[in-house]
């Protein structure tokens, strides 16, 4: 009877017939019945995705099967601790010391260096633009009475300051006013300053406290300067413009009235007289060749006078030098004598050159240079062309489309032209109209006191901001990252010389109907040659590239590893399969603690109703045993059926189903003798 009970209570799956004979020998000799040997999968039984069940057979199999060198030695010693501990920490300060290197070739890659090549080129080149202005601004016969009016004004200052009395007043003038009437016809009067500038009166009647500021340093040679007082619009601050010298606050003082009266020609500015060229240039060729009127254009500039550029971009055919020398390029005969022009703005004799691209504007001030009266300059030239990289290599720009300041000139961007536009910008935004010297945009005027009076006091405070970038031109303007320049190498000789002027002079006074009257100081030679025909371009390349930090990589891989980019997957196929072993093991974690099968009625039943043969085949489950009934109260539910979990001690290897009638004890039975 305990017997069949012990039947009716086990639980253990019937076992195969194979192995029987066997395993009685065993059990009658004490030693248990023979664990089972597990099956050997088969090709059918293999999965399409398999994955390892634990770190340490994950990092055995990859010691022994990757192609990464010292790997393997953490294997195969491990039965020496030593030699295992030490292969790891090689191992592992390799591992270290390599992607130390990595991390510097990534710094470097990422620094964008550049790479400077010069490359030497010999072919013909296109002649460059020549700008020639005649140092002495013209007078146009539409302001030619107001500027006789402020030559009268400034000699008149002259004399009220320095006693300085000149002919040039009463030549000038059709008569002469009264000092008072003088002085008090023009706004901001020159004056003297004994001692530090007193207030402005209607400044010092509103705050006695506050005083008229001087917008230069105090620069006192002797106890006084010279200078004239700019105030705002409402008169509420005041600051004098002074000088220490008297001839640059003349110069200044007079150049400040000039614009405004240059502000009053209309738009459509007069054209030169026909004859104005010709009393310039006594004679221009280029390359042996006589010039005409189509290889130059004519402006004026308000300080250098009427300038003439040659061979600009509106020339049809441009000029191209095939051999270098003196003879194969411009030579220019110039006059520079000063009859009537304006002298208390010019104070220079001679003319005024520059040598610049086809598209680009020439600004005198920034690039020019002054040929002497009665000397032969001659001008050598080497071309050279830089191309910069831009983006992450450089700070530069194609074209300045990206540059947030609107190119005023009719020409390409060039980095003066960006930084002249950005002044004239703000000018416009903060005084309400243009500097004459820049060109402005439609619907803008010129400035003038007379419409905007205190645009004096705003253009001196602009103009110090300017020079400390406090505007930011600087800084908006980038370079740009293909520029061409001219180097230019300067020689000078006496032209002409003693024995041979008379004879030129008599020529060039007959050619072009012209009298010369100071013949020593009244031409000046220029010639403007290429020296060689050879120029030398500059140009920027990255200097580590992406196929060169990949062979840098690869080179660090095998120094330190002895492997390829295969080497590299398994190192990632590494990294994916421990990720994936965590995973599973922290779901199998979730899955154990928050849906166990004791969590209620449905986990019992499905439990009980779970056969036995669905369990491990070596191991049998706990025994279920019977639940005592409970009383019933009315209508209260039932407690929920529960299995209690299984106690793993005792657990052990199931017996065949045969094995119950040999007599003995069973395999399966709990704790009985």
């Amino acid at each position: 009877m305990k017997g069949t009970k012990f039947k009716e209570q086990d639980p253990c799956p019937s076992q195969s017939m194979q192995g029987l004979g066997k395993g009685d020998k065993r059990e009658e000799q004490g030693l248990g019945p023979e664990p089972s040997v597990p099956p050997q999968p088969t090709e059918e039984e293999e999965a399409l995705i398999e994955f390892h069940r634990s770190y340490r057979e994950l990092f055995q199999f990859f010691c022994n099967n990757t192609t990464i060198h010292g790997a393997i030695r953490l294997v195969c010693s491990k039965h020496n601790r030593m030699k295992t501990a030490f292969w790891a920490v090689l191992w592992l300060c390799t591992f270290g010391v390599m992607y130390w290197q990595f991390a510097l070739l990534f710094a470097e890659y990422f620094s964008y260096p550049v790479s400077l090549n010069i490359n030497l080129n010999s072919d013909k080149l296109v002649f460059p633009a020549v700008t020639v202005c005649t140092l002495n601004p013209y007078r146009y016969t539409e302001i030619k009475e107001e500027l006789e009016e402020l030559d009268r004004i400034t000699e008149q200052t002259l004399f009220d300051l320095y006693k300085y009395n000149s002919s040039y007043t009463l030549k000038a003038g059709a008569h002469r006013r009264s000092t008072r009437n003088l002085r008090s016809a023009l706004p901001h009067p020159l004056q003297r300053l004994h001692a530090p500038p007193p207030p402005y009166p209607a400044r010092a009647a509103r705050s006695s406290s506050s005083s008229v500021r001087d917008n230069n340093p105090q620069v006192d040679r002797k106890d006084w300067k010279i200078g004239f007082q700019l105030c705002n619009q409402n008169k509420s601050d005041c600051f004098y413009q002074t000088y220490s010298s008297g001839v640059d606050a003349v110069r200044e003082w007079y150049r400040f009235h000039y614009i405004n009266i240059l502000s009053r020609l209309p738009d459509t500015s007069p054209s030169l007289e026909e004859e104005a060229l010709g009393n310039f240039i006594f004679t221009c060729r280029f390359n042996q060749a006589p010039c005409n009127q189509a290889n130059y254009s004519q402006f004026h500039h308000p300080m250098y006078g009427n300038c003439y550029t040659f061979n600009n971009k509106n020339n049809s055919n441009l000029w191209m030098s095939s051999m270098p020398g003196v003879n194969n390029g411009l030579s220019l005969t110039l006059r520079t004598e000063q009859n009537d022009f304006i002298p208390l703005l010019s104070t220079v004799t001679g003319a005024r050159v520059m040598v610049h691209g086809q598209d680009e504007p020439a600004f005198m001030d920034d690039g020019g240079f002054n040929l002497r009266p009665g000397v032969e300059t001659s001008i050598s030239m080497r071309k050279e062309a830089l191309d910069s990289l831009g983006g992450n290599y450089g700070d530069c720009t194609e074209n300045g489309s990206d540059v947030p300041v609107k190119n005023l000139y009719p020409s390409k961007y060039t980095q003066q032209v960006c930084i002249h536009s950005c002044f004239q910008e703000n000018m416009i935004k903060k005084c309400g109209c243009a500097y004459i010297f820049y060109p402005k945009p439609k619907g803008v005027e010129f400035c003038d006191y007379r419409k905007q009076s205190s645009w004096g006091y705003c253009y001196y405070k602009l103009q110090g901001a300017f020079s400390l970038d406090s505007l930011g031109c600087f800084s908006k303007c980038r370079k740009p990252c293909s520029v061409t320049n001219y180097k230019l190498s300067a020689g000078y000789s006496r032209w002409p010389s003693v024995k041979s002027q008379d004879w030129i002079f008599e020529m060039l006074s007959l050619q072009n109907n012209y009298t010369i009257n100071n013949k020593r100081n009244g031409v000046a030679k220029l010639n403007i040659f290429f020296k060689e025909l050879n120029y030398k371009t500059n140009s920027e390349s990255p200097s580590v590239t992406m196929v060169t930090l990949l062979s840098n990589l690869g080179s660090q891989w095998s120094l330190w590893f002895g492997s390829s980019v295969l080497s590299v997957v398994e190192m990632a196929e590494l990294i994916f399969d421990l990720l994936v072993i965590t995973v599973l093991m922290l779901l199998h974690r979730f899955r154990s603690r928050y849906w166990s099968p004791g969590r209620g009625a449905r986990g019992a039943r499905e439990v009980a109703s779970t056969p036995a043969s669905s369990f491990p085949s070596r191991f049998c489950p706990h025994p279920t045993s019977p639940l005592p009934s409970l009383p019933q109260q009315g209508t209260a539910p039932s407690l929920a059926l529960t299995a209690p979990p299984p106690a793993y001690a005792t657990l052990g290897p199931c017996a065949h189903p045969l094995d119950s009638a040999v007599p003995g004890p069973s395999a399966c039975a709990l704790g009985e003798p």
